[in-house]
């Protein structure tokens, strides 16, 4: 299957939230289904209310036909408040885009979805480098961060019931992976 055949991006923002809160929360659902008897599983919707009212929360939700293949969001930290700066020195532009999600439903994966969603949500951010969370125990999803170009600065555990994460970072934009295509 050629996935540029069957994708429709969306684009969306803070704006846009209300309208799309519940099918963020649902793909979530899905992609997670074996995991949603967890309590931190199950602050999902907490997560997206905190993600998606902050200034300049961008979102791109990749459909087949009407059907949500899966969603990458994020938005630009703080300035002086990056959640990297524990494990790293000060780059010489600290500005960060923290890509919060990329998930793509069980029926969608492995054929492109998230390289296509990841790359659709940093084209053309004006941020220095972006940086993201993944469960060390998904070392397979580690090493696809790594082949985009991100690297390894750090492990953190943001909550305590939260998994152990690895921090990674990468500069934008991205030169490698599919962001450098």
């Amino acid at each position: 299957m050629d996935i540029a055949d069957v994708t429709e991006l969306r684009s969306y923002t803070t704006e846009d939230l209300a309208s799309i809160r519940q099918l963020l929360i649902d793909v979530h659902a899905d992609a997670f289904a074996d995991q949603m008897d967890d309590e931190f599983h199950r602050r999902f919707p907490w997560f997206v209310d905190q993600w998606g009212g902050r200034e300049g929360f961008a979102c791109v939700v990749g459909y087949d036909t009407d059907e949500p293949m899966g969603y990458a969001y994020g938005a630009p930290s703080a300035a002086g408040r990056e959640w990297w700066r524990p494990f790293m020195a000060e780059p010489a532009d600290p500005s960060t885009f923290s890509l919060s999600e990329l998930m793509v439903r069980p029926r969608w994966r492995k054929q492109g979805v998230s390289e296509v969603l990841h790359k659709a949500l940093l084209e053309g951010r004006p941020e220095a480098m972006v940086a993201l969370s993944v469960d060390t125990a998904h070392p397979k999803v580690q090493g696809l961060y790594e082949s985009w170009g991100y690297r390894k600065v750090g492990e953190s555990r943001p909550f305590a019931d939260s998994p152990l994460y690895a921090v990674m970072v990468a500069d934008l934009p991205l030169t490698t992976g599919t962001a450098g295509s």
